[in-house]
């Protein structure tokens, strides 16, 4: 088997029909690819459907809502290819982009790949990045304080390690988890996904750990759109919240305990200063100043909370990190 293709649904069965329906029948029937979805406990019909048109996949119900690592980690083992594909459900296939990029792959010193993700309007999205010491890059959607960060590294001309667009092959630190692709060679030496991460930074955490077997890099020249393909950067609400804990969590599994700190005290800091800056702001244009309020208000009260976790994330011992 050349290679296994893992989708996790959660509630997301007319996305992964069109994406099925995206790749084409040689694809679909190619017996050297397998199709496994992963499902969420999504409660719906999902999976009658899924199997009624194309019976090929292999289904897999979680029981629970398990999260995208746990999900994808449970697909892995039961997938039989040299190579896994973590694909997201919202994503269109255009042809041969799987079978060049696991051909590239099988051909590469590298342990893992991506391609360029494209919006529906087929306009470059981002696909991967470089690693931001200490995760620090983190802090640049901090309300107000992060825009003054992005104001001071403009000024020593340091650029954020993003990458938009990307013309044929580039090494990266880490791949968007909306499509990776890892050889099982390198997965059998850095382990599977971490199972502590309910939603976001478990790829990145992964990609680290897989970037001590070997390089990983982005084909730019294969491209997938991904339809749902925007940052969450609300963090004043439960997903924002969600965002906030799997960073910090990451930052501390990969950076260690000073590196986190730092994080949680400029987080910390964001709180008064946001406040403070937001009052002055609409001030002088002549606005209410407590427009934001409301906003700023959730973003404490989500602060205030990692705080309430901050003796489980310092230990680092093996904990769920479920908040929706």
């Amino acid at each position: 088997m050349l290679l296994s293709i893992i989708i996790v649904n959660y509630r997301s069965t007319k996305y992964i029909l069109d994406c099925l329906q995206s790749a084409g029948p040689a694809l679909l029937e190619n017996k050297a690819i397998e199709w496994i979805v992963v499902d969420n406990d999504s409660n719906d019909d999902g999976q009658n459907q899924i199997e009624s048109l194309f019976p090929q996949v292999h289904f897999l119900q979680m029981g629970y809502n398990a999260g995208f690592a746990r999900a994808n980690n449970a697909g892995i083992k039961m997938a039989k290819g040299v190579h896994v594909l973590l694909l997201n459900p919202d994503t269109l296939l255009p042809e041969n982009s799987i079978l060049n990029c696991v051909q590239r792959l099988a051909a590469s010193d590298f342990v893992a790949c991506g391609v360029q993700l494209l919006h529906a309007d087929h306009s470059p999205q981002f696909s991967g990045s470089y690693f931001t010491k200490g995760g620090l890059n983190h802090l640049l959607e901090l309300p107000y304080w992060g825009k003054t960060i992005k104001w001071i590294a403009n000024l020593f001309s340091i650029s954020k390690p993003s990458f938009i667009q990307v013309e044929k092959e580039i090494k990266v630190d880490w791949v968007s988890g909306a499509f990776l692709m890892v050889k099982q060679t390198a997965i059998q030496k850095a382990g599977l996904m971490d199972e502590d991460f309910f939603l976001f930074a478990e790829e990145v955490e992964w990609c680290s750990r897989l970037g001590k077997i070997g390089p990983l890099c982005l084909f730019g020249d294969i491209t997938v759109v991904h339809l749902i393909g925007t940052t969450y950067s609300n963090l004043s609400d439960k997903t924002g919240l969600q965002l906030m804990i799997s960073n910090h969590v990451r930052v501390r599994k990969q950076y260690g305990v000073f590196w986190f700190i730092l994080l949680l005290l400029n987080y910390t800091w964001a709180v008064p200063y946001a406040f403070i800056a937001s009052v002055i702001m609409h001030t002088i244009k002549g606005e209410s100043p407590f427009t934001e309020m409301g906003y700023l208000n959730g973003f404490a009260k989500n602060v205030n909370t990692i705080w309430t976790m901050f003796p489980t994330i310092m230990q680092g011992k093996k904990y769920f990190y479920k908040l929706l």
